[in-house]
């Protein structure tokens, strides 16, 4: 009689951890044991909490292993080219998850729903950039378009160009956000001057700015939910009263 074949250890484990995913999430997962379930899917037969540890430990977070350069990812030993498909996969399909959600949900009454697009696409951005999202009357998305983007950290805006733009796309309202590369949400006097700047163009052709925000990795700035744009509105009808 042949002899009975031992069990894997590898295998319970990776049995274990999908079974934890599939009835928790990620919930009851530490950001190690997320990448080390990930890892698993490319690699067969094998324990992957070693190389999951150590591009943790060489790469500080989930986060940033996920954005590594491959080149950095193939420096963990046991890390091959199909481990390295998957980890780039996972954020590109959030990506386009995200986008395909927010340009065929409904419409939303808080533009912060947009906040975990935006800060995938734009919170670990080197440069600014400065993007609109485009609504209809019942905000919901019609477009989203980069307009502008500058140096490690001023970009050049033409309000002028976002308000042309939003009529040509027949457009009722505009949500304008821009990244901070250096990672403080906090907005400068420049930022300040900018968003007034947008809000009384928009205002003189019909248009309603919905918000102005400033993305980072870690966070965002709100004009609308910190009262800056209810301001705003306050000054614009206190100078058409006075023109």
């Amino acid at each position: 009689m042949a002899a009975q074949a031992k069990k894997n250890p590898a295998e319970g484990h990776r049995a274990r951890l999908r079974d934890k995913f599939l009835q928790h999430g990620l919930a009851k997962f530490t950001d190690e044991e997320a990448l080390e379930l990930l890892l698993t899917l490319a690699t067969p037969r094998r324990d992957c909490k070693q190389q999951a540890r150590q591009l943790m430990k060489n790469l500080g977070s989930l986060r940033a292993v996920l954005e590594a350069e491959p080149k950095l990812l193939a420096q963990v030993k046991g890390i091959g080219p199909k481990n390295i498909l998957g980890l780039k996969l996972v954020p590109a399909v959030a990506r386009r998850y995200l986008e395909d959600r927010l340009l065929n949900g409904a419409g939303f009454e808080d533009p912060a729903k947009a906040a975990d697009y935006l800060q995938l696409t734009m919170g670990s951005l080197k440069q600014e950039v400065f993007r609109v999202l485009l609504l209809d009357a019942g905000r919901r998305v019609l477009a989203m378009e980069d307009l502008f983007s500058g140096t490690l950290n001023q970009a050049v805006v033409y309000p002028r160009e976002v308000v042309a733009r939003a009529l040509g796309a027949g457009a009722a309202a505009v949500v304008a956000a821009h990244n901070h590369p250096g990672g403080d949400p906090r907005p400068s006097g420049q930022d300040r001057a900018l968003t007034r700047q947008l809000y009384f163009a928009c205002a003189g052709v019909g248009l309603e700015l919905v918000d102005h925000l400033i993305v980072t990795a870690n966070g965002l700035y709100s004009f609308a939910q910190q009262g800056d744009l209810e301001a705003l509105a306050r000054e614009y009808q206190a100078l058409k009263l006075e023109s």
